[in-house]
């Protein structure tokens, strides 16, 4: 099994992160973000990882370092979980339709991080929840997890639709590139021998 368990504690968070990429979509989440469970709750349901966050923040200012620390230690554990990467698909990619939006996740897990976002949001809050933070969210996660990830959101009016195709896309794109690929055991998927 490929699991992983991080604690990270600044002066701003004390998140503990515990992630099995082979799982089942559990997920159990303590952020005080509800939004941001909801959203963390669609990366393990369509990415059949259970994910477990306990987050502590300074909620009294606002959410950006918990939404972005959260981030920060889903990326570590991904890291940690992964492991060597022999035998790993590698390259993921979903299109998640929501009513009237659609997204797009294309990534690889090269490790090398980096994160092209592309997405109008039609409003600036999802309730309390600022938008801007989805962004924060996954550049937090491809600097830790050293993944290169595209995500377009190519359609949408509703807020709340947009930001969840797009985790649904994540999810998905991310079981897909972490699958082991009965072709490629014990090598790696790349040319240069290491990722």
């Amino acid at each position: 099994m490929r699991t992983a368990e991080v604690v990270r504690n600044t002066l701003e968070t004390q998140i503990t992160v515990n992630l099995n990429l082979d799982g089942t979509g559990v997920s159990k989440y303590d952020t005080g973000i509800g939004f941001l469970d909801h959203m963390l709750d669609q990366i393990a349901r369509h990415g059949m990882m259970d994910i477990a966050v306990n987050a502590k923040g300074d909620l009294h200012i606002d959410a950006h370092h918990t939404v972005e620390d959260i981030g920060i230690t889903l990326g570590m554990a991904f890291s940690k979980a992964l492991g060597d990467k022999k035998g790993i698909r590698r390259y993921g990619h979903a299109y998640v339709p929501l009513d009237e939006a659609l997204s797009r996740v294309v990534l690889d897990v090269s490790g090398r991080p980096g994160l092209l976002f592309s997405c109008e949001f039609t409003r600036a809050a999802v309730g309390e929840f600022d938008v801007d933070l989805i962004h924060e969210f996954f550049q937090g996660f491809v600097n830790h997890a050293n993944v290169t990830m595209h995500i377009d959101n190519l359609k949408g009016h509703n807020a709340h639709h947009q930001a969840e195709t797009i985790f649904k896309a994540f999810g998905r794109a991310l079981r897909m590139a972490v699958e082991m690929d009965a072709r490629m055991v014990g090598i790696m998927p790349s040319t240069k021998g290491s990722l």
